[in-house]
Order: structure tokens, then C-alpha cells, then sequence
């Protein structure tokens, strides 16, 4: 044995890497997948279980999960049998599980709920939390749920409401810690030790003056490491990001991102600090705000397969009738030039081709620039270098697809005349695409309207209708056909 190891007192306290631990077992193992997903067979178990009325023993398999894995087991059952397994879980049912439940599920089950549930649920997290749980209620539910609670959390959530959805009003926290900046190190360690009033979970302090003013950030770890009498002024870091209580939360969001926060002060107009946002909470809107993106370019609604049918239908259906408004207007085209279509029936089988893969290269196109308008990384100094981009990839992607579909029909039908009027169309519609891709997002941006909801409209407009107009048109001119 080695003789510096045995004489350690055994109170000494050795620290070791973390990575050099085991990692700790597991508990749901059995019920989880290797991508920590609830297996099938143990969500039928427990939904059988429950139905069968033994639900000793549905709790005991239960009780195994995490929260977040107690939520997705409600959202994998049918919602008939969502009822019945929130009665199984009785008081299992945490304010923790609904925290982390998709928000349709959560409503479903709210319904079955006594305001005063609700109300005790609330009233165990984060306000933040608790607003999303009641911000999406009914106004009479809502009221009726206000009412039960403590008038302290009432006041908190009530003023939470006051502001915008979306917005970091919404988003932030009240619990926090902040002290004078008069105070050594000492007194805030004592207040720590001795405030039970404090928040229960937070990485920093906030140091701020007398008239509430943030004034500097100090991490707990500078804390513990610092002596007790350096004052906290001489400790903080006076460089901090502060967040307008009326910012968008994807800005925000942004914000966390490129500054890479972990915490943040939220100050209202008077530059006093009302709350804090942290980056757990940021995850979550990071996630949501791309996924929104995405299905808002597709106008797929909220996109969410537990969004009543009704609403589904009716966020989709106004969609697909204002994509055949504008199909309308590439079938006009189309019809203009019927008599050169009879004239030569080849031209009915490349028009497709021609308008298929313009689309494509705008939808394309337009994904990037969505994207970087969402991250703020095209603004008014790169977006004409944006523009001038775009054009030049669009021309080589032209050129290229332009020489393979152009020597495939001279080669096909036999008519190299045929195949250059197919690969000049092919390059004006994928240049026209290119430029209507990252054109359209910026100008709607520019008038304040969201970019992904309608920029596919009319990018795959004017792709399909310049693509019929370039490929009838130049048939015509080169003499192919007339009309």
C-alpha cells in the first residue's frame, strides 16, 4: 500500500474527475429503448394494467419513471384512455410531469382537473411554468384557477400574463437571488445560508444598486473561492447581457446562443430588475421556434400529431386553397400556348421537368434564407451580398442541370433543338428560382410580415409559371413549334 495513502485522515475529502466515475445505473433501464424512448410493450403493460383496475401495480411500474418519461407515457395513449391512467397515477400526477407535456395533452387533462389541482400544481413551479400551464385555459377556467391560489403566486402570474405571448415577460422567472453591491462576500454567503425564502435553483447571483438596477453578475463558484471580507463589487462581472421584459423569445433566444448564456437578467422599461431566464428554458424555445419555421414553410399548422383534427384541417386547408390561387396563374400560361402543345406533344412531357426542378432550387434557396433571417445573420449589411450569392450559385446549378437535361432530350427524342430550348429554359427558371428564393423572404421581412409563412406561395409561384413561360416561349422563338 502506498504510504502517502494510508496516512490520509480519513475526513479529508478527495476529489476525483468526474469521468473517471462509473456512470450511475439507470433506473427506468427496462422500460426505455437505446435511444431512451418508452418501449411499446411497457406503455401497453401499464395502459393494461390500469385497465384491468390493478393499479398498485401500474404505480409501482410507474413510479420507476422520470417525469419527462411520465409525460410521454400519457402522450403515447390513446385519448380515451388518458382519463383513465391519470386516475391510476393519482397524486403521481406532479406538477413536474405536466411541466413536461406536450401542451394539447396537457389541456385534455387539465379539463379533467378541479381549479384547485391546477392551482396546487402551479403553485409548485417555476412561474414560467406555471403560465404555460394556464396561459392556454379558457378565461372563466383561467379565473377560476387564479382565485385558488396564494395571492403572491396570483400576483406573480397575473402580471406574467400582462405581456405579450412569446415574449420574455412570459418566459422569465421571479425566484432569484440579488444583493447590494455594497455587501462583502461574507454577508451573501450568509444570506444563502440563512434565507429560506431564496430560489432553490440558480447558477449566479445578481448584483444590483439602489434603485434595482442590475449592475453585475457573480458566479456561485467566485463566490466560494473568494475570502469573506473582498467586497461583492470587487468579485462581479459588470459586462452582462440584460433582456427587455418585451423581447420576442426568439430573440432572446438568440441572444443565449451567441453570447452563450447560461443565465440572463430581464429588466423592465425603468431598467429594473423583475426576473431571470435561464437556458433550460431556452431549449425548449430553440426547438420549438425552428420546428415552427419549418412547418409555417410548409403550412403544415402547428404540425403537432396530437393538434385536434379540426384544427389541423383548418391550418392546412387555407393553405392548399391559396396554393391553387396561384396554381391558377401557371395554368393560364400553359393554356396560352395550347396550339404549340398540339403541335408537338413532347413539349407536355418536358414541361414538368422543367417547372420540378426550378421548384426545387427555390425551395432550396428559400430554406437557407428563412433560416438565416431566423438567425440573424441576413440583416440590411449582407443582404444585396446575399442576393449577388445566390445568382452566381444559381447560375452554375443552371448550367450544370441545363447540360444534362438538354443532351438527355437531343439524345431521347432525337432533336438537339429540342434539348437546347429544354436547357436554356432550364437555366433561366433555375436562375429566376435562385433570385425569388432569397428576393421574396427579404422583401417580406422588410414589411414586416413572417417570411416563412408566405414566401412558398410565391416562390413556387413564380418558379412554375417561369418555368412554362421560358420553356413554351423559347419553343416558340426558336421555331420548334408555333402556336
Amino acid at each position: 500500500m502506498d504510504k502517502r495513502e494510508d496516512s490520509l485522515p480519513p475526513e479529508e475529502i478527495v476529489i476525483t474527475d468526474e469521468r473517471d466515475r462509473d456512470p450511475p445505473p439507470r433506473e427506468a433501464e427496462t422500460e426505455l429503448d437505446e435511444d431512451d424512448r418508452l418501449k411499446p410493450e411497457f406503455v401497453r403493460d401499464v395502459l393494461d394494467l390500469a385497465e384491468a383496475g390493478e393499479s398498485e401495480a401500474a404505480r409501482e411500474r410507474i413510479g420507476r419513471l422520470h417525469p419527462a418519461d411520465i409525460a410521454d407515457l400519457f402522450e403515447l395513449a390513446r385519448a380515451d384512455e388518458r382519463p383513465m391512467l391519470a386516475a391510476v397515477l393519482g397524486d403521481m400526477l406532479s406538477a413536474d410531469v405536466l411541466a413536461e407535456m406536450n401542451d394539447y395533452v396537457r389541456e385534455e387533462l387539465i379539463d379533467l382537473l378541479a381549479p384547485e389541482q391546477v392551482a396546487e400544481l402551479a403553485s409548485e413551479l417555476d412561474t414560467d411554468d406555471a403560465v404555460a400551464i394556464i396561459e392556454d385555459m379558457e378565461e372563466d377556467e383561467q379565473q377560476a384557477v387564479l382565485q385558488a391560489m396564494e395571492p403572491e403566486d396570483r400576483a406573480a402570474i397575473e402580471d406574467a400574463l400582462s405581456f405579450p405571448e412569446e415574449s420574455a415577460g412570459r418566459l422569465m422567472q421571479r425566484d432569484l437571488v440579488a444583493v447590494p453591491e455594497h455587501v462583502t462576500v461574507g454577508d451573501v454567503i450568509d444570506r444563502l445560508r440563512e434565507d429560506t425564502d431564496l430560489a432553490s435553483d440558480f447558477w449566479e447571483i445578481f448584483v444590483v444598486d439602489p434603485m434595482h438596477r442590475p449592475v453585475g453578475t457573480c458566479q456561485l463558484s467566485w463566490i466560494l473561492r473568494t475570502p469573506r471580507d473582498i467586497a461583492i463589487s470587487d468579485v462581479m462581472k459588470r459586462e452582462q447581457t440584460l433582456i427587455p421584459i418585451d423581447m420576442d423569445q426568439e430573440e432572446v433566444a438568440l441572444r443565449f446562443q451567441k453570447y452563450a448564456l447560461i443565465s440572463a437578467a430581464v429588466i423592465d422599461k425603468g431598467g429594473r430588475l423583475v426576473g431571470m431566464i435561464t437556458v433550460d428554458d431556452i431549449v425548449h424555445i430553440i426547438q420549438e421556434e425552428a420546428g415552427e419555421d419549418i412547418l409555417r414553410l410548409s403550412g403544415a399548422g402547428d404540425g403537432d400529431i396530437n393538434e385536434p383534427i379540426r384544427e389541423t384541417y383548418s391550418a392546412r386547408v387555407r393553405w392548399l386553397i391559396a396554393n391553387l390561387g396561384t396554381a391558377l396563374v401557371a395554368s393560364t400560361i400553359v393554356g396560352f400556348f395550347g396550339g404549340a402543345i398540339e403541335h408537338m406533344v413532347a413539349l407536355a412531357a418536358l414541361m414538368p421537368i422543367v417547372a420540378g426542378v426550378g421548384g426545387n432550387a427555390g425551395t432550396q434557396t428559400l430554406a437557407v434564407t428563412v433560416r438565416a433571417l431566423a438567425m440573424n445573420q441576413l440583416t440590411d449589411s449582407n443582404s444585396w451580398r446575399a442576393i449577388w450569392r445566390e445568382m452566381k450559385i444559381a447560375l452554375l446549378n443552371g448550367g450544370t442541370i441545363a447540360l444534362i437535361a438538354g443532351t438527355a432530350t437531343a439524345l431521347w427524342f432525337g432533336n438537339p433543338q429540342l434539348g437546347g430550348v429544354i436547357a436554356a429554359a432550364m437555366i433561366v427558371n433555375i436562375f429566376v428560382a435562385g433570385v425569388a428564393g432569397v428576393a421574396i423572404p427579404l422583401l417580406l421581412d422588410r414589411l414586416d410580415q413572417d417570411p416563412a409563412v408566405a414566401s412558398s406561395i410565391f416562390v413556387t409561384m413564380t418558379t412554375d409559371s417561369m418555368g412554362f413561360l421560358a420553356f413554351l416561349g423559347l419553343a416558340v422563338l426558336s421555331g420548334l413549334t408555333s402556336l
